[in-house]
């Protein structure tokens, strides 16, 4: 029999080790200051200059801190290099997991990425590093080089759709999975959310690794309150013996 496929859904309690705040945990950017909830809303970043001249400060904040993957992105991305079948569908827009040695065709980012920013008139790309260093140089609120449009990090704000193929894939992976670790989320955001659910009705074993309850607990067939850090590379341990 082969090795169970493990699909890993991780939210920003996943990241909260290598120095990213989570938003809805008791220390989270909202409950500090739930204002700042604009700063990722489509329609006041869209409509109000100073909450993009504050999302590039606070972009370039975290940029500037260096976050590096910490042990449970280092675990999840050991499973895959062991051999076991692993699928990232992950709310981050951190690009962690891949900087840990995940495949990127593995990792499924459903929020987008705060790697890249676009254009919201021409759809043009560019990296983030380039649009951050003219902040630094001081343009609080770039514009598009191409066409003078707005400028927004790849990332799915609040307002926004999520992207419907990489959605696609990852409810394929949830219906196909045999294990299914929901770690470091509220599983509070919908869609995204219900693929938890979509995994346990189809059968996978549902894992809940996180802080707080979730309103999927009670489809769990194991819930840990452990420490990400700790407890996620002690699960995985687990799974490549054999055992869940």
């Amino acid at each position: 029999m082969g090795k169970p496929l493990v699909a890993v859904f991780s939210g920003a309690g996943m990241s909260t080790d290598s120095g990213i705040p989570d938003y809805r945990g008791p220390q989270g950017l909202w409950r500090r200051d739930p204002d700042a909830e604009k700063l990722v809303t489509y329609e006041y970043y869209m409509a109000d200059p100073e909450i993009r001249r504050r999302s590039w400060r606070m972009r370039a904040e975290v940029w500037a801190a260096g976050a590096r993957p910490n042990a449970a992105h280092l675990a999840v991305a050991g499973l895959e290099r062991g051999g076991t079948p692993v699928r990232v569908i992950t709310q981050n827009v951190d690009g962690l997991q891949q900087l840990a040695g995940m495949p990127a065709r593995k990792v499924f980012e459903l929020h987008g990425t705060a790697r890249s920013v676009v254009c919201t008139a021409c759809r043009a790309r560019s990296q983030t590093s380039e649009a951050l260093a003219r902040v630094a140089a001081g343009e609080p609120d770039p514009p598009c080089l191409a066409c003078g449009g707005i400028l927004k990090t790849a990332t799915v704000m609040f307002g926004e759709p999520l992207d419907p193929e990489v959605l696609s894939r990852a409810v394929a992976v949830a219906k196909g999975c045999q294990v299914f670790i929901a770690v470091g989320t509220t599983l509070q955001v919908q869609p995204a959310a219900s693929l938890a659910g979509m995994a346990a009705a189809a059968g996978a074993r549902l894992i809940i690794v996180n802080a707080e309850e979730t309103p999927y607990d009670a489809l769990a067939a194991e819930v840990i309150r452990e420490p990400i850090g700790t407890a996620l590379p002690a699960l995985l341990t687990r799974i490549t013996a054999g055992g869940t």
